[in-house]
């Protein structure tokens, strides 16, 4: 037999789970004597604990002459698997090599079923040495070990909170069950602050479906009761997954447990509905609020907007001033972007008696340049007398230079270039611009070398 023919179809057991195959092909194996090469007798072990046969896995593992940290990876992890942590935990401390990462986190899963926290610090402090205490997984496994080993039995989560905080300081992204596990702690202590910190950190870390998951364990596993922050929050995540059904959920809890909705809560109902595509549902949440602010005014006409309505917009502008509340920014950014979108902007000035000034377009384009919509910001530009400002050309010059835009760019140089008295920042926006596309062009000298302008010498260009 060829022994990398034997590899692929040994691997092909493992992957399919195809046990009697994988059965007879270990005693054809053994028959021709094969079973002493290390890679042969993993792939084997592999089928063996895949198939949940961990009996078989363990007496090959003993009669192997020779093992790597794949056969050691492959036993523990089996054990692990299969509910056996305690026999996981007597193998580890039996290795005479230096275990790697996905053995460490076989090792503190084994520690934390069995509430093992002594242990659990052991195999901390020598993946720490061994510099794998850092990585995601191994951290992740260390954290949900240290919940369950006692921090929350003695009335310890204090220490729980710092190992998720340092994990949170160093970059590691935690995973579904850290979050979740890290909120029992916060119900148990008391800490509700930090569980809605914990939630706050699910939606920035966008594990959009972790926050629905731990919003249901507060309720049913913690018996904990979100504030109103809390439920805003969710909401939002609700917009970010698209989840127009768990949204209407927590609207239905709303109105069992919360007639009297705090307006922030009603704000986020009113985007989540519109964002998800339902304006009938957006609206009725607006019309049926007791207060309104200026950030439920605006944002319903954004949503207006998005849907296309620009008179509806509009309407609702006059209303909001109808109510004496003074527009902001955000105001007209969205009250433009509507009447855009309903081919009103043209419209604005004589039928609307709507006159957005510069400051307010200058929001607009700087939104629109951040986000990446470029080619939309030009447009606007172009559709309004203040198109050619000098800040709004150099705004929209800096946000092709954070989106790489070289033609765009290069476009909006020459007619900032056109402006008398123009500072040399347009050359300084378009030299990084080019730099960052490895262009070497005006990079060094660009045209300024003609009109005999120079940035000082030792400059950051």
């Amino acid at each position: 037999m060829v022994p990398e023919a034997i590899g692929s179809l040994l691997h092909r057991c493992s992957k399919t789970k195809a046990f009697r195959s994988g059965l007879s092909l270990h005693a054809a194996i053994f028959k021709v004597g094969m079973q002493a090469d290390v890679i042969v007798s993993n792939h084997i072990l592999n089928i063996y604990v895949k198939c949940g046969r961990i009996n078989f896995a363990r007496q090959l593992f003993d009669e192997m002459s020779e093992r790597t940290l794949i056969s050691w990876f492959a036993m523990i992890s089996g054990y692990d698997q299969a509910a056996i942590p305690l026999s996981a935990l007597d193998l580890f401390f039996q290795m005479r090599i230096a275990p790697n990462e996905y053995i460490f986190s076989c090792a503190i899963s084994a520690c934390s079923s069995l509430t093992l926290l002594g242990e659990g610090q052991q195999i901390h402090a020598q993946s720490f040495k061994s510099e794998y205490a850092s990585v995601s997984f191994v951290s992740n496994s260390l954290i949900q070990m240290y919940m369950k080993c006692g921090f929350i039995e003695n009335q310890q989560a204090e220490k729980g909170f710092q190992v998720f905080k340092h994990m949170h300081q160093g970059g590691l992204l935690p995973n579904h069950f850290t979050f979740v596990g890290f909120l029992g702690s916060c119900a148990d202590s008391n800490a509700l602050h930090r569980g809605w910190h914990c939630i706050c950190q699910i939606i920035k870390h966008r594990l959009d479906s972790t926050a629905f998951i731990a919003f249901g364990e507060m309720f049913n596993a913690y018996h904990m009761r979100p504030d109103d922050f809390t439920f805003s929050t969710v909401l939002s995540a609700s917009v970010a997954h698209a989840s127009l059904s768990f949204g209407k959920q927590i609207h239905a809890h709303l109105i069992r447990t919360r007639p009297n909705q705090d307006v922030g809560v009603n704000n986020a109902l009113t985007n989540m509905y519109a964002k998800c595509g339902s304006i009938a549902y957006a609206y009725n949440v607006f019309n049926r609020m007791p207060h309104r602010n200026l950030v439920s005014w605006n944002t319903i006409i954004v949503a207006f907007g998005n849907h296309g309505i620009g008179s509806r917009a509009v309407e609702h502008f006059e209303q909001l001033r109808a109510n004496g509340l003074e527009p902001d920014c955000v105001t007209f950014v969205g009250l433009l972007m509507a009447c855009n979108h309903a081919g009103m902007v043209d419209d604005m000035p004589e039928t609307q008696g709507i006159a957005p000034d510069i400051e307010h377009f200058s929001c607009l384009i700087d939104m629109l340049g951040r986000a990446g919509g470029l080619n939309k910001a030009e447009d606007y530009m172009r559709r309004f007398a203040f198109g050619e400002d000098v800040v709004l050309l150099g705004s929209l010059l800096s946000a092709c230079r954070l989106h790489g835009d070289v033609t765009m760019g290069e476009r909006l140089a020459k007619r900032l270039l056109k402006h008398e008295g123009v500072s040399t920042s347009p050359y300084v926006l378009l030299s990084s611009l080019y730099a960052s596309d490895e262009i070497v062009g005006w990079c060094s000298r660009g045209e300024k070398e003609d009109e005999g302008e120079w940035t000082e010498e030792g400059s950051w260009l």
